[in-house]
């Protein structure tokens, strides 16, 4: 009886050593699959609002990227267009520094590839705006609203998700999560504020058929 609790006993502590030394890290405060400090996810030819295929190698040049998870059916997706457009503007193109996506995946019809191809010449986007009808990657990502913001060094890991900013009104913003993260990376420093929770609309996952 002794010898049988004893091998138990060394059963139980073999098994405690092995967690302790491979630790499972938990997803990010709000987000349920990504922590910061991981490896983004990698999409692979998305078509595009230009009429091309993007994949996320494309941009292996840029020092940064952005990815955002938004659309054209939620209202405050659509207010933060403009806001996003300009960070763009100011950091990305050939040129910049910083590489910028757009990603929408909902399956709804005003949120269709046609309509983002239509809002992008509308408007004058100056990121490429990408369809993902599998959904896939947003679920990789973990992406919960429209729109939610993930902000990618330049080896390609997380280090800020969430909110562009801290206000839907663009005139009562004090904090620009994004942009700070922006600077951060490209200094190769950690931001000061990591992750928040996104505002807008629930991404319109399709319910999966049992």
């Amino acid at each position: 009886m002794k010898g049988i609790l004893q091998m138990r006993l060394i059963k139980l502590l073999a098994v405690i050593a092995l967690c302790l030394s491979h630790p499972q890290l938990p997803a990010g405060e709000f987000n349920q699959i990504l922590s910061i400090g991981d490896a983004a996810p990698a999409w692979d030819k998305l078509p595009g609002s230009d009429g091309k295929p993007h994949s996320a190698s494309d941009l292996k040049d840029k020092k940064a990227l952005v990815v955002a998870f938004t659309c054209l059916s939620c209202p405050t997706a659509v207010d933060y267009e403009a806001r996003f457009n300009e960070l763009a503007k100011q950091y990305g193109g050939p040129d910049g520094k910083v590489g910028f996506v757009a990603i929408c995946v909902n399956q709804i019809a005003p949120d269709r590839l046609d309509k983002l191809t239509q809002r992008a010449k509308q408007q004058g986007l100056s990121f490429p705006y990408l369809y993902d009808e599998s959904q896939k990657i947003a679920k990789e990502f973990g992406a919960t609203f429209t729109p939610e913001y993930f902000v990618l060094d330049q080896e390609r890991r997380v280090v800020y998700m969430g909110a562009l900013d801290d206000s839907t009104d663009a005139e009562k913003v004090t904090k620009r999560y994004v942009e700070e993260a922006l600077t951060a990376a490209l200094k190769g420093e950690s931001p000061a504020v990591k992750e928040t929770i996104g505002r807008g609309c629930r991404v319109r996952y399709a319910r999966e058929r049992k």
